[in-house]
């Protein structure tokens, strides 16, 4: 187990290496190769009309005339071990691992991203946590109780919340709920849990249960379908040949080696929420790390976009490397060596 754990942290490394070179190439090497000039390159970095000197200084701070291994070279060395960042009037120390500086805003990226990863992480675990628990429990039922009006309904229901989009789902769950009816806060009403628990909790709701609604339906699908191919196994007819109690049948052997692939997804699925809900966090107002990558495409502030990118990067790989290792405690079948 332990040379299997660092095998995959080695390989994370690694793939977190590539992710930095693939994304810093199509920022900064791509427009070069499509023709552009580091004037040019400069002249998008600062914004509406640029002046010859604002152009100058940009390309100086930005080392937009050195080679793009050298520039990459820079990026990985903040990241490693820090660097001095040139804010024109003054220098700032960016402390490792560096991200570089907002071209927008001149802070720092990291504690920017830190300042917005709560607000998403809050998102991303609730809503989870809710469409596990509905997923999952509406696929079991709907399998034991195949052809019937519930599981018709069910799969109906979940066939609904697949094909409706989050934007439309939480602009009518806004309408109703928050506008009409005044039962939840309206969009941009969210309050760290740090300030108001209260608060925090009423302005999530209707973000968790509309995304919830997406995936759980998604998951209800999945996992009535593994119940199904599950239940006719060798193994679930002998068991019940043994007399073991219906419940323990579908739990501890039906259920248990249906919920590998629903791992494996739900690893993926979280991953990616975790770098930023962006359809649910826009249409909410909610100030994470999704409407900041959004926002930071808009204005071409490419060091907080490339920042995005690697959280959602390391995000994915650590998530599936916990998911990699919960599969020997799910199913004894799977071994790690």
């Amino acid at each position: 187990m332990f040379a299997y754990i660092i095998r995959r942290l080695i390989g994370a490394v690694l793939m977190l290496l590539l992710v930095t070179l693939v994304t810093f190439g199509i920022f900064f090497g791509l427009p070069k190769l499509a023709g552009q000039t580091t004037d040019q390159l400069a002249a998008a970095y600062v914004g509406k009309a640029p002046t010859a000197e604002a152009i100058q200084d940009t390309k100086e701070r930005l080392k937009l005339d050195e080679p793009i291994v050298v520039q990459y070279a820079d990026f990985l060395k903040g990241i490693v071990g820090g660097k001095e960042l040139d804010l024109g009037p003054t220098t700032e120390h960016c402390s490792a691992p560096c991200l570089g500086y907002s071209f927008n805003s001149s802070q720092q990226v990291l504690p920017t991203l830190f300042d917005r990863a709560p607000a998403t992480l809050s998102l991303a675990v609730g809503a989870s946590v809710i469409w596990l628990a509905v997923g999952i429990t509406t696929g079991v039922v709907s399998a034991l109780r195949r052809g019937t009006k519930w599981d018709r309904g069910a799969m109906m229901i979940a066939l609904a919340g697949v094909s409706l989009p989050i934007y439309f789902t939480g602009l009518v769950s806004l309408a109703l709920f928050s506008y009409t009816l005044e039962i939840f806060p309206g969009g941009g009403s969210y309050r760290p849990l740090t300030e108001d628990p209260v608060s925090w909790f009423q302005s999530l709701v209707l973000p968790w249960v509309t995304l919830a609604f997406l995936y759980a339906a998604m998951y209800a699908r999945l996992t009535r379908a593994g119940m199904l191919e599950t239940m006719n196994e060798d193994y679930i007819r002998t068991a019940r040949a043994k007399g073991l109690p219906e419940r323990t049948v579908v739990t501890r052997h039906a259920l248990r080696a249906t919920l590998t692939p629903i791992m494996t997804v739900f690893g993926l699925d979280l991953g990616l929420l975790l770098g930023g809900a962006v359809l649910t966090e826009n249409t909410f107002g909610i100030h994470g790390l999704g409407q900041l990558a959004i926002s930071s495409i808009n204005s071409s502030d490419l060091p907080m976009v490339l920042g995005v990118t690697l959280v959602t990067a390391t995000s994915i790989v650590v998530i599936n490397l916990i998911v990699d290792l919960l599969y020997a405690i799910v199913d004894p079948r799977v071994r790690l060596g």
